[in-house]
């Protein structure tokens, strides 16, 4: 029996490729197959096994290429699946976004071979994906009149800063990468914050309607954006000062809130659906993240900090944007909002590749072991992911 339904006729005809017919099909799609080479390139240069032409340093490429490269993608895909929602205007599509993707690749191109083209080039490359998205949504929200969502092109601009950040680097000015990598993981992790605090329980509010289950999660209130502020000011520490004590309390004190948050979303009853679950489980390693870089200010030894970054980095990010992209791949290509045993699959994997690698730093006996499966769990999740949804996002 097939398990597609009705399209959403929302969208211009188009006669092109079915991958150019709705923002989030090549975008989706590329992050996944990106999301996996990267990782995969990463491991063979750090064997020897290879050699990254960039004028990045090896871990330098690795962080830029998950934050700038693969997250950006996701995010733009999201968003241009959600603003024609927001504001009421036509989607992008066609030969628009085939050239914004476009300038996506040539910026991944330009990051692996900034050694050869100059980093200089390559900068201008990279940089010319953001600056482009920023222009189309500031438009869409200039022209929609949707004044509301004017924080997500200011959040488009941190990240973009946060890109130049570690870009002056690159060429040879200022040593600024790393707090351009701290920025634009804040940056990412606050939109997570935000847009999670929304979608997540309106999702599993609907999910429990439709079961006649009355224990609904929490709306949007107060505690919400109180929580907002101290998650804003937690990272923005984090960032300034990431071995400060005032940062320290600051991240301890966010993180059990956001926590507390997280509760009040009734995640537990949603766990007969992946597709549900998934969200809650993604966000889950925001708190995570965010004490665990706690208590490596205080506790160094027992939580190095590496351990915090990436539960923001590959649980939080990793797990959200996959439970993100595998739910609006089924429900804007006509497939049914339930997860089959491969998308369950790609949850799983992604969160023990996630666990694995916040584990690794803490656990010396065994922390090239852990790294190792961290990294051959988070290639066969993105393998699985552009396999599986590939099909759905190629076709009509």
């Amino acid at each position: 029996m097939s398990t597609r339904g009705a399209g959403i006729p929302r969208y211009r005809p188009f006669d092109g490729p079915a991958l150019f017919r709705q923002g989030f099909r090549p975008f989706f799609l590329g992050a996944g197959l990106w999301g996996g080479a990267a990782v995969a390139l990463w491991i063979a240069a750090v064997q020897g096994a290879v050699s990254i032409p960039t004028a990045f340093a090896p871990a330098a490429w690795h962080a830029h290429e998950m934050i700038f490269g693969y997250a950006a993608a996701v995010i733009a895909g999201f968003l241009l699946t959600a603003i024609p929602n927001w504001t009421g205007r036509m989607p992008l599509q066609g030969m628009p976004l085939i050239i914004l993707f476009g300038v996506w690749l040539a910026g991944r191109a330009a990051m692996a071979t900034s050694d050869f083209i100059g980093p200089g080039l390559a900068a201008a490359l990279d940089l010319s994906f953001l600056s482009l998205l920023i222009a189309v949504f500031l438009r869409e929200i200039v022209s929609g009149r949707n004044w509301r969502n004017l924080p997500m092109p200011v959040a488009l601009g941190g990240l973009l800063v946060a890109n130049i950040l570690t870009h002056v680097e690159a060429v040879g000015q200022v040593a600024t990468g790393l707090l351009g990598q701290r920025l634009g993981i804040a940056t990412i992790i606050m939109l997570i914050s935000l847009v999670g605090g929304r979608i997540i329980p309106s999702f599993t509010r609907n999910w429990l309607a439709k079961r006649a289950d009355t224990h609904m999660p929490a709306g949007f209130g107060p505690f919400d954006r109180v929580c907002l502020v101290l998650t804003l000011a937690a990272l923005g520490t984090w960032v300034a000062d990431p071995d400060g004590r005032a940062a320290g309390v600051v991240l301890l004190v966010a993180g059990v809130a956001s926590l507390v948050r997280l509760a009040r979303w009734r995640g537990h009853r949603t766990l007969s659906e992946p597709l549900v679950w998934s969200l809650h489980l993604g966000f889950a390693w925001v708190p995570a993240g965010l004490c665990l870089l706690g208590l490596s200010v205080y506790l160094p030894e027992a939580f190095p900090s590496t351990a915090g970054l990436h539960a923001l980095t590959a649980g939080a990010i990793g797990s959200m944007t996959l439970a993100v992209m595998t739910r609006a791949t089924r429900g804007h290509t006509g497939w049914r909002l339930t997860a089959d045993s491969w998308t369950t699959a790609i949850y799983i994997l992604v969160a023990t590749a996630a666990a694995a690698r916040v584990t690794a730093p803490m656990v010396p006996d065994v922390t090239s072991q852990l790294l190792w499966t961290s990294g051959l769990l988070w290639i066969a999740t993105f393998g699985i992911f552009a396999v599986h949804y590939g099909r759905m996002l190629l076709v009509k």
